[in-house]
């Protein structure tokens, strides 16, 4: 059983002092009934340690409360609100990676690409952003406030861990929204309508925020903090990703800057290999087997390929948001990948739940972009490639099964209502394949772009490849990395996600797909919070 303690129940009340700086949404607020004065809980370092569990909580959870409780922030539910799941339907279902047969208010929407400013899939994201740079914070306001005069060992490592996990909300702002509401520890707290802060000024102090970071002696170095824990390797790879994407971000070339950054993470991670492991077969009698080094990257013990100081700081995953079926239940995250995934004729047991959602398929396009003998090929196949009723799960399209609440050896899961498996938010082959991408764009040595790609070709049971483009990386990224984020942000920078350049199932609402206008490439600011600030201005076209 994973050893998750979430300490942040006595003191999550002091946060709410510090929310009305980036949420100013009447009807989306911070809510919290026990809030105390941070003199009346803060009073040693353990305390100041809740307040930093609760930032991490915040990626994993809507509620402090659990999956049941009332969601942290109020007016947005508390489980397609959840970080993660928020997350996975922008990144995700805008794309060619997942359709959704549900016909919840403005879901269908987010595939079909015609979303609305009010989109309440948009607005979850959207506040739950900036509801983790409000934790963020208040944390290091509080850590640097000191009302109980606390003698700190680890002062500059609660601090710096929380600019970290503010650096990659930040980070996701630019991504996503662009020109964002913009505060820091040194604001004012309770101040009315935070200035906006433009895409290039939040890049540029993004960058900054992680170069400090990385070059300071208060992040645990890679793989050198404790599980559940960010290092600087996370720091690298928000960096990396902001330089990969430069060229959209803020119209600079930065591809060289993302390989350097590259060949430094895969310096000191390792590829997940595959492994044999002793299980009993069906007779009890005990057999070996060969486990793909890519399906333990996502099963309900992928914590043990988590790099940290207990379980391997080489290992593959730079860091993961823990889940855990007893500890940090959510409707979002993996629990949300795996049962929405699970539907129909499937076989929910051997997901490791008690029985499936029955919402997410993945468009023919993904799932014929896939080779023979691709290990990562992970799909419920009976339905056929081609969706012939969105609205209906079993009408067709390949389900997912990548994401499992089932271990290693073949043992569920604690429960089966909740999972246990963790969500890979970095991983070292995504810095093998950005390292690639940029020696393709001709900014990284074309060599060791090559061995990074084979690398991850290799490791799913593919043949290497002598030569490669820009969009046999694309196409890499598309196999290695489906449902874990990165999609939409990839096809925007390749100019595919809104144009016809490439077409997907329903794109733009018709079938066979079409063309969208550009403005799509960033989710609009939620009215609620244009008209409560007169600092923000709406991103065009909304």
């Amino acid at each position: 059983m994973k050893n998750i303690k979430v300490l942040m129940l006595a003191v999550a009340g002091v946060f709410a002092l510090g929310f009305s700086s980036c949420v100013n949404d009447l009807e989306t607020t911070p809510i919290d009934p026990n809030v105390q004065l941070p003199q009346d809980v803060l009073k040693d370092e353990a305390a100041f340690e809740a307040l930093l569990a609760k930032c991490y909580q915040g990626l994993a959870c809507s509620s402090s409360d659990g999956a049941n409780g009332g969601p942290d922030i109020s007016g947005v539910d508390g489980g397609f609100g959840q970080y993660l799941r928020a997350y996975f339907n922008l990144q995700c279902l805008t794309t060619d990676e997942a359709v959704c047969c549900w016909n919840d208010t403005g879901l269908p929407d987010m595939h079909n690409m015609n979303w609305q400013a009010s989109n309440q899939f948009i607005v979850a994201m959207y506040y739950r952003i900036f509801y983790q740079v409000s934790l963020c914070n208040e944390l290091i306001r509080q850590v640097e406030a000191n009302p109980a005069g606390v003698e700190f060992q680890h002062k500059g490592a609660l601090i710096a861990e929380a600019r970290a996990l503010r650096a990659l909300s930040y980070y996701h702002a630019i991504d996503m929204f662009g020109n964002v509401p913009f505060a820091t520890e040194k604001d004012a707290v309770g101040a009315v309508g935070p200035r906006q802060i433009n895409r290039a000024d939040l890049f540029a102090w993004v960058e900054k925020e992680c170069k400090e970071l990385i070059e300071g002696n208060d992040l645990a170095a890679e793989g050198q903090n404790v599980y559940g824990r960010c290092d600087k390797g996370f720091v690298k790879m928000i960096l990396a990703k902001l330089y990969l994407n430069a060229e959209v971000y803020v119209g600079e070339d930065r591809y060289a800057d993302c390989a350097a950054i590259c060949e430094d993470l895969i310096a000191n991670y390792d590829l997940q290999q595959s492994i044999t492991i002793e299980v009993a077969d069906e007779n009890g009698e005990p057999q070996e087997v060969e486990i793909n080094g890519f399906e333990l990257l996502f099963c309900a013990d992928n914590h043990l390929r988590t790099a940290n100081s207990t379980f391997g700081a080489r290992n593959e995953i730079i860091f993961a948001v823990p889940h855990d079926g007893i500890n940090t239940t959510s409707y979002g995250g993996t629990n949300f990948l795996i049962f929405a995934g699970t539907g129909g004729d499937m076989n929910a047991a051997a997901a490791g739940i008690s029985s499936g959602w029955g919402g997410l398929t993945v468009t023919k396009q993904v799932s014929e972009r896939y080779a023979e003998g691709d290990a990562r090929a992970m799909f419920f196949t009976d339905y056929g490639t081609t969706i012939t009723d969105r609205e209906v799960f079993t009408s067709g399209g390949y389900k997912s099964v990548k994401f499992r609440n089932v271990k290693s050896n073949g043992e569920a899961g604690q429960t089966t209502g909740f999972v246990d498996t963790d969500w890979p938010l970095f991983r070292v082959a995504d810095a093998h394949l950005m390292l690639a991408e940029c020696a393709a764009r001709g900014k990284a040595d074309n060599a060791k772009g090559l061995a990074s790609l084979n690398a991850v070709r290799e490791r799913a049971g593919l043949d290497k490849v002598s030569s490669f483009t820009a969009q046999d990386v694309l196409d890499e990224r598309s196999r290695e990395l489906l449902w874990e984020g990165c999609r939409r942000t990839d096809l925007i920078r390749f100019g595919q996600f809104t144009t016809d350049a490439y077409l997907w199932e329903f794109k733009g609402a018709v079938y066979e797909g079409a063309a969208v206008a550009d403005h799509r490439n960033l989710f609009p600011l939620p009215p609620a919070d244009v008209n409560s600030n007169g600092n923000l201005k709406q991103n065009a076209g909304y």
